[in-house]
């Protein structure tokens, strides 16, 4: 009977980023938020102990963090549970020649309505305080601080380095 070697496909991209050409880290960085900010759009996924969610999100990416602001759903089951999240942004596939993207693992913590942080989230949005105070509740503030980002693009082979880079963030 065939058993799937989970371990093995799960360290493919690690044995294999072992004998990779790395870009140096804060030119790496520089290409990251190049392609963070050529978008507004990412899947953010959450999970708890019986489920996962994926949500499509308008992002807003102020001093080196992800910023999402929601007025609910079932995310939020997968926040209150477990903090750890992933998002991903990407290009539309058009081949192997073409690839462009970026998963991030990161940590999640809410924002309280009105302070300092959630006001400078709004003003970077150009939300008017005055607005978000009508509602019948403040906007939720979902802050994602990242701990690692692999970035895919094909055209990194062409400057010598491997399609795939890693970044730790500590």
């Amino acid at each position: 009977m065939w058993e799937m070697d989970y371990e093995s496909a799960a360290n493919h991209w690690l044995e294999k980023d072992k004998d990779s050409v790395h870009m140096e880290e804060a030119a790496l960085k520089i290409r990251i938020e190049s392609f963070i900010a050529g978008h507004n759009t990412c899947a953010l996924a959450t999970a708890s102990a019986d489920m996962v969610r994926n949500t499509p999100i308008e992002y807003n990416y102020v001093d080196g963090n992800f910023y999402f602001f929601s007025e609910g759903g079932l995310k939020f089951k997968g926040l209150k549970e477990n903090k750890n999240v992933g998002l991903a942004i990407y290009e539309p596939y058009g081949g192997f020649v073409s690839l462009k993207s970026l998963q991030v693992q990161g940590v999640a913590e809410m924002v309280e309505p009105f302070s300092e942080e959630y006001l400078k989230i709004m003003e970077h949005k150009k939300i008017p305080v005055e607005a978000m105070k009508k509602l019948p509740q403040p906007m939720n503030l979902i802050k994602v601080v990242a701990v690692s980002m692999d970035y895919l693009d094909s055209d990194l082979k062409k400057e010598g380095f491997a399609s795939r880079q890693h970044v730790e963030f500590h």
